[in-house]
């Protein structure tokens, strides 16, 4: 299995419009986060994590030939708003979209005119297959157990494939799904920043906690935002096995 991050910054991005701090300003490429977002392939199939604002950069940066599910974690704009751009993917074939009920809600209200009885010529083929947090399915060759997570209040939806795991935009996961991760040994979960408290992300500190428990042999933080300080600093102060994701960094499993 192979794991492409597109995109591991937070829902403005990095360099944050207007900021001029030193992660903002860094030089180094690590630094420069597009919104969240993550391939995973196996086999023949491939499998896209969120669609954000940055998705066509995504698609243009990692030269994507083809996906065969768009698999949502939840309905914020800087995870959705770029499906209008999946219609170089629909072409010749309808796509599916793993969405929970709120997500595809959302998506139904964006872009009405992919549903309509009379399609505008062109937009996105694209089919809404209703995510149960309790229900596993396949997509291709590969199995796919979804979890029910919080992003503050909203219960939203991670992912398990196999011995990976995919979580973002999470503050809270209840035991119960906690123990759905054991066994995973490369778990990716968000990280907005070092130490500050927020309502609706973990810290990289509260996301060490839930590497603790999980125990996978490697963790990369993603949906990080400026405030976390430089790559290559942050870097050298986590444990050995956890890493901070970069925009184009791909992970392969055996």
């Amino acid at each position: 299995m192979k794991i492409t991050f597109l995109g591991t910054g937070t829902s403005t991005g990095v360099p944050e419009i207007g900021c001029k701090c030193e992660v903002c300003t860094s030089a180094d490429p690590r630094d420069s986060r597009l919104r969240c977002s993550a391939l995973v392939e196996e086999g023949d199939t491939t499998i896209l994590i969120d669609c954000g604002p940055d998705f066509r950069q995504q698609m243009l940066n990692a030269d994507v030939k083809k996906i065969d599910a768009l698999l949502m974690t939840h309905k914020h704009f800087d995870h959705l708003v770029g499906i209008d751009d999946l219609r170089p993917y629909t072409r010749d074939r309808e796509l599916p979209i793993y969405a929970d009920r709120e997500t595809e809600m959302q998506i139904r209200s964006f872009f009405p005119y992919c549903f309509g009885k009379v399609k505008y010529p062109g937009v996105a083929n694209i089919r809404i297959c209703p995510v149960d947090h309790k229900v596993p399915f396949k997509v291709g060759s590969i199995d796919v157990v979804p979890l029910r997570v919080f992003h503050g209040m909203l219960p939203i939806t991670a992912y398990r494939f196999g011995r990976f795991a995919y979580i973002t935009d999470m503050s809270y996961i209840e035991p119960g799904e906690l123990e759905k991760l054991k066994g995973v040994e490369v778990l990716v979960i968000n990280a907005l920043r070092y130490s500050k408290p927020h309502k609706t992300h973990q810290t990289v500190l509260e996301a060490l906690a839930i590497v603790d428990y999980i125990k996978p042999r490697e963790t990369y933080f993603t949906h990080i935002m400026h405030h976390i300080g430089l790559h290559a600093k942050i870097e050298k102060c986590l444990p050995a096995g956890v890493h901070l994701a970069y925009d184009g960094l791909v992970v392969e499993m055996p």
